[in-house]
């Protein structure tokens, strides 16, 4: 992600690929890694199953977690790195290894459905721009080659600093020193791949630098008066749809108008400088909450009102080692640990894994607003032990139901017995902050927990 992106930012179909369903778009998150302290691959991707979330992109092809998401249901786009882009440009037998040891080797039994080529190349300071599409072009022939071009697609994610205007939407335009040497000759491959423009869009970036112009219930998905553009008389409700039309606009100025999009990038940080207007965690979780809510009720944007619009969070993890302002530090849904750093009510629940060419969401309204509390797997056992010999003592959990014979003994196990006690405490405590936590033992999540036939009580029963 660039830190001078300077303004604006769930996943159609990849043609073959089925990465969205017939009326609502797709959620998946970035998993970044620049860090020393994250949890092992194969933990990750339990907490991603455990969350709903069955869609993944990574910024690498690293062997231990390409390995860890085999035979996950869980669909992988994987990275090329700019640092590869001169070599992939120069030799297709580059790329053909390439594909082979880091993308062949792993398939089928991980599912990886597109490849990044790049990331925000335009604004790379080693100036691989000119590698971009010869690099692409390589990636795609080894595709071919391989027989995997029909399940693979190609893309690269390009920031909105390579618009020159974005605002009004219908005026949105790339800059003409891109249009020509690489803008159309990507779009043109593109279109003959049925592949999707990658787009990484942050209207944290546009509020945080014109905050006195934009308003934040429009930036962060909030009732608000919405804005109508002058051009074409559409109006928008939150800031994202503008920034992605406006994207539509300029591929449209250039004589794309076939081009799907996905967004790959777009998130808000829970914290930040001092400068940095808007950072915070209410804001990161009504951001984040409201994208989940806005993607998954289906609809496009006003100008593809029939597309629906598919997205990539970023990001997973807060990750310590990266560097720049607070904010880049924290974009995480989750902390190392792997509790929530907010709650975001992901009602993304994935569909059953089948042949079949669509996962849809199933949405659950009749659980809107009910959260749980449920016990930290990746807690040491004698953590758990201790704070589930709280909940049922000093606390006043009733653990009556996890007695040997009881409705919640089976499963037999210290987490599902330590979740069933640590969901009565938070009830009995009106789901108040700070009752699900226990020495990070516990965190909140908006789905019924499920252990065996076992149902976990909420305050509204």
């Amino acid at each position: 992600m660039a830190l001078f992106v300077l303004s604006l930012l769930l996943l159609s179909s990849f043609s073959a690929i089925p990465f969205t369903s017939a009326d609502s778009g797709m959620i998946g998150i970035n998993y970044g890694r620049i860090a020393n302290n994250l949890p092992a691959p194969e933990k990750v991707v339990e907490l991603l199953k455990s969350q709903g979330i069955n869609r993944v992109k990574l910024y690498d092809t690293d062997k231990s977690v390409l390995t860890a998401l085999a035979n996950s249901g869980i669909k992988v786009v994987v990275s090329l790195p700019n640092e590869n882009l001169a070599a992939a440009a120069a030799d297709q037998s580059y790329t053909d290894n390439w594909v082979q040891e880091n993308v062949k080797k792993y398939m089928p039994a991980t599912d990886i459905e597109a490849i990044a080529v790049g990331n925000e190349v335009f604004v790379d300071p080693r100036n691989t721009t000119t590698y971009l599409v010869p690099a692409m072009k390589n990636v795609q022939s080894s595709l071919v080659k391989f027989n995997l071009d029909k399940s693979i697609k190609i893309s690269s994610p390009i920031a909105l600093s390579a618009l020159a205007s974005s605002y009004p939407p219908s005026a949105g335009s790339f800059k003409p020193d891109l249009i020509e040497p690489v803008i159309k000759p990507m779009l043109d491959l593109l279109s003959k791949t049925s592949s999707h423009l990658m787009v990484n869009a942050y209207p944290f970036f546009a509020y945080a630098a014109n905050a006195d112009k934009i308003s934040l219930d429009y930036a962060l998905f909030k009732e608000n008066a919405g804005n109508v553009d002058s051009g074409n008389g559409l109006k928008y409700t939150n800031l994202l749809d503008a920034q992605i039309d406006a994207v539509f606009a300029a591929m449209a100025a250039v004589g794309f108008n076939d081009v799907k999009l996905v967004v790959t990038e777009t998130g808000w940080p829970s914290a930040g400088d001092e400068n940095e207007i808007g950072a915070g965690s209410a804001n990161a979780a009504a951001y984040n909450g409201g994208l989940v809510k806005r993607v998954l009720t289906g609809n496009g944007t006003p100008l593809k009102p029939k597309e629906p619009l598919d997205v990539y969070l970023f990001a997973l993890f807060n990750e310590n080692q990266k560097t720049g302002p607070t904010s880049e530090r924290n974009y995480g849904l989750f902390y190392p640990n792997e509790n929530k750093v907010y709650d975001v009510p992901f009602s993304v629940k994935s569909a059953p894994v089948s042949d079949s060419k669509e996962k849809v969401p199933v949405k659950t309204p009749s659980h809107v607003g009910q959260t749980w509390c449920v016990a930290n797997g990746g807690t040491t056992k004698e953590k758990l032990q201790e704070a589930l010999d709280y909940a049922c003592g000093e606390g006043g959990a009733d653990c009556r139901p996890i007695q040997q014979g009881a409705t919640c003994y089976d499963p037999e196990s210290l987490e599902a017995h330590a979740s069933y006690a640590f969901n009565s405490y938070y009830q009995k405590n009106a789901r108040g902050v700070g009752t699900c936590d226990f020495g990070g033992a516990a965190y909140v999540v908006s789905q019924p927990p499920k252990y065996g036939k076992c149902e976990f009580p909420t305050t509204e029963h």
